[in-house]
């Protein structure tokens, strides 16, 4: 068949080589000049910059996507793990989270004595969720609640937690607010608060502990460049500054595209861009989804992030390093539930520079800082310069530099970015939030239900958001299509 993937990101990349490779004639279009989609990089005055994902998790999902193309993730970029795999600044002190069981344990243990057993059955029980999602849950369609309706699958669901808050199964736990805040940490992008999180997504915990936080030498952007060469090397035709006008359909099919203007007939079309962007381009019959649907619906977090090149090194950073100076709840509730500019906000900062020194010249020092906020709030200049001074401020007192003083290179990116590049419904960075009523089947459909060989893929679908989330989703689009053409 020949098949149309739409957007490069990994989902689109993804599908896009499984698809070759079940023998299909497959072009991928992508709108911007380069390919990657949140996982893009940029360059200025020797500074390398990714613009999106910075950590690299499920080490395993990456092996198994070039292990099904015959290759390694070694024969495309090389990783390091990160020691400590990250650092978490408060009001006080500050807490390194080293890499592995024990160094957490021990963290564990100096934090809150007595606590580490408790640690140990949490993380015990994480990954047996993490081990049951990736055997069997993650991978499937979710087209119907039917996939889920056996024996087997309602005791593994039963012990995956669903029906219980990440909050309250952390606070079985401990009650030590900063030990509480590491091990809520892993899901504080899903898109609510731990309340309203469910506990299954503690198998997050695994990830960070016991699979580790590593590092692609080069950036986020080797992953990409990877993926592209599976792509390529399987026969995708991979288009950029491609951006598809119009979805064309006709007797509940799609049978084309119109791609800057030219229109190209296909058999089967993927959609890994905003889904509700996707659906826009349709005759309005042919949507599934309306527009008070996607409103409707709980997102991730948008973000304001500032890309900045020191000219000198900064002592007191890690790669990865977490600002939970302020109230960790208030900031949550904000973000998700009142939809207001956060008062004062926690944020990220990822230097990496300090793993990698190919990202900035010798003696300097390469910042990308991230702010989640609510989908819910436009952005301007005077918002970006306001939270982008707050935080300098912050990290002044943390780390007595004024960066005001050492600036570069600096660079903004908000929700209308987000919208303008992504065409991301609501500005949002993430995809939808992982809350109960929107996990599984209860997500938008990979395959419409309107056009027989429509479907999409990415972070809008199953599984969800997330680098490894969304490589997964493009494999099951893939076999799900695969299902299809054979039927």
């Amino acid at each position: 068949m020949r098949i149309a993937v739409i957007g490069s990101g990994f989902s689109g990349l993804s599908a896009s080589a499984y698809l070759a490779k079940y023998g299909h004639d497959v072009t991928l279009f992508e709108k911007n000049d380069q390919l990657g989609g949140r996982a893009r990089t940029f360059q200025d005055q020797g500074f390398v910059f990714d613009m999106g994902p910075s950590w690299y998790w499920m080490p395993d999902v990456f092996e198994d996507f070039f292990k099904d193309f015959n290759s390694a993730v070694s024969d495309h970029y090389q990783l390091k793990r990160l020691d400590p795999s990250y650092e978490v600044f408060y009001a006080d002190e500050r807490v390194p989270v080293g890499a592995g069981r024990q160094a957490v344990l021990d963290m564990a243990e100096q934090l809150d004595p007595g606590s580490s057993s408790r640690v140990k059955t949490f993380l015990d029980e994480a990954a047996f969720k993490y081990q049951t999602a990736m055997d069997g849950f993650v991978q499937k369609p979710s087209r119907s609640i039917r996939e889920y309706l056996s024996l087997v699958y309602l005791q593994k669901a039963w012990k995956m937690d669903m029906l219980k808050s990440m909050r309250k199964s952390v606070l079985k736990v401990t009650n030590h607010p900063k030990l509480q805040s590491i091990l809520e940490f892993p899901v504080l992008f899903l898109g609510a608060t731990p309340s309203n999180i469910p506990a299954m997504y503690s198998m997050m915990n695994h990830a960070d502990i016991d699979l580790g936080t590593w590092y692609p030498l080069g950036g986020m952007h080797k992953v990409v460049e990877g993926f592209e060469s599976v792509a390529r090397s399987q026969g995708v035709q991979i288009h950029t500054n491609a951006e598809v006008n119009r979805i064309i359909t006709r007797n509940n099919q799609v049978t084309g595209l119109e791609v800057n203007g030219e229109v190209h007939e296909f058999d089967a079309v993927v959609s890994g861009a905003d889904y509700a962007h996707a659906e826009s381009k349709m005759h309005p019959s042919d949507r599934q989804y309306s527009e008070s649907y996607w409103d409707s619906r709980s997102f991730a977090p948008s973000c304001l992030l500032y890309y900045i090149g020191l000219n000198q090194t900064i002592d007191g950073l890690q790669h990865h390093n977490l600002f939970f100076d302020a109230d960790f709840d208030r900031h949550s509730e904000e973000i998700y539930t009142k939809h207001e500019w956060p008062s004062d906000p926690l944020f990220y900062v990822c230097c990496p520079s300090k793993t990698d020194p190919s990202v900035a010249s010798v003696g300097k020092e390469n910042l990308f800082i991230l702010i989640p906020v609510s989908t819910e709030l436009d952005d301007s200049p005077e918002i970006r310069k306001k939270y982008r001074d707050m935080v300098f401020t912050r990290l002044k007192k943390h780390l007595g530099v004024d960066l005001d003083a050492h600036i570069e290179v600096e660079h903004s990116y908000a929700r209308s970015n987000f919208i303008q590049d992504y065409h991301a419904f609501k500005g949002n960075a993430y995809g939808l939030a992982n809350t109960l009523r929107q996990t599984a089947f209860l997500k938008p459909k990979m395959q419409s239900t309107k056009l027989t060989n429509m479907f999409f893929t990415g972070q809008l679908t199953v599984p969800g958001p997330g680098v490894p989330p969304a490589i997964i989703s493009g494999k099951t689009v893939a076999d799900l299509i695969q299902t299809e053409y054979k039927r």
